[in-house]
């Protein structure tokens, strides 16, 4: 049967939050079978354990937010696309502040911590989430237009259309598409920066927003150009890192999706109403499993490669 997987031994890491710029330890363990991904809050008095879940998701502005008893975990998107890409079912994530730590900015950090502490099969069917008909979420008209949807599909594989007027990201392309079983998520998304705008940083933390942020973890424009020494890291990065996120967003769902996502100007609010959309109507998924491991879709049935 195609088998669950959690990691092997626990791994540690170190940062700080985007958005509140506070220092926090995340520190990642071995779950049981059907435990599904457990964030802890450590730091409180009496810790509080946040399951994902779409519904757990209580704020999706700048970042996907869960929460559970008073407590909350900010920016958890990058992490959980982590675990998306490398097919964890399994996973406890002890944290000692609100905010996942954002690191370089893109889930690759999280890829080589989870790949370092390897990946263990388990005795248990791994269980999806197929789409049976498609769902749709729409918001706005005219330039104010942005959708997401659900489609049926054997496996699992995303497009992802932004639409921003900046030179730099009309020169690199506004289009991506990414099918899990034909390429390879640690090599062609994992490493795609989350990304911002000069003009937009000072409103943001007059907000409390993009404390953390700076050139070391995020790709960042002025009105012409990025500014990151280094460039870019992909052709399309930022269309990318919204395949990433969107691949963290959709996997609050709490199992992996058997669909096709497509979005235009799409964002976590969005990808989290499209979850409860599709969940609020029982014709249109299933739970399924694969007893012969042969009859499950490409991407699902070998550990993720390192790049």
């Amino acid at each position: 049967m195609l088998q669950q997987r959690t990691i092997k031994t626990l791994t540690r890491a170190v940062g700080v939050g985007l958005h509140s710029g506070q220092r926090v330890e995340l520190t990642l363990r071995p779950a049981q079978p059907d435990t599904g991904i457990v964030f802890r809050r450590v730091d409180l008095p009496e810790p509080v354990d946040i399951p994902i879940t779409a519904t757990a998701v209580v704020d999706t502005r700048m970042a996907s937010t869960i929460g559970a008893g008073g407590a909350k975990v900010h920016t958890v998107e990058h992490l959980m696309s982590a675990c998306a890409g490398l097919g964890l079912d399994n996973l406890y994530i002890d944290i000692t502040a609100e905010e996942v730590p954002i690191l370089d900015g893109s889930s690759a950090s999280f890829v080589f911590l989870l790949q370092s502490a390897g990946v263990e099969l388990q005795n248990a069917p791994k269980r999806f989430i197929r789409v049976k008909r498609p769902v749709e979420v729409r918001e706005g008209t005219g330039q104010q237009l942005k959708w997401a949807r659900l489609e049926p599909y054997h496996g699992f594989k995303l497009r992802f259309d932004i639409d921003f007027a900046h030179p730099a990201v009309d020169s690199t392309g506004q289009s991506v598409e990414f099918d899990l079983g034909e390429g390879n998520y640690a090599r062609d998304i994992a490493r795609a920066r989350t990304f911002g705008f000069t003009k937009d940083v000072e409103m943001l933390r007059s907000s409390g927003l993009a404390l953390g942020g700076g050139l070391d973890n995020a790709i960042v424009m002025d009105d012409y150009k990025v500014l990151n020494a280094d460039g870019l890291r992909y052709d399309a990065e930022f269309a990318r890192h919204k395949i990433l996120d969107a691949m963290g967003d959709l996997y609050l769902v709490g199992k992996p999706l058997l669909a096709a996502y497509s979005a235009f100007r799409s964002g976590h609010a969005m990808n989290n109403l499209l979850l409860r959309e599709l969940l609020a109507h029982e014709d249109a998924w299933e739970i399924v499993t694969f007893e012969n491991e042969r009859q499950a879709p490409a991407g699902f049935t070998q550990p993720v490669r390192a790049w």
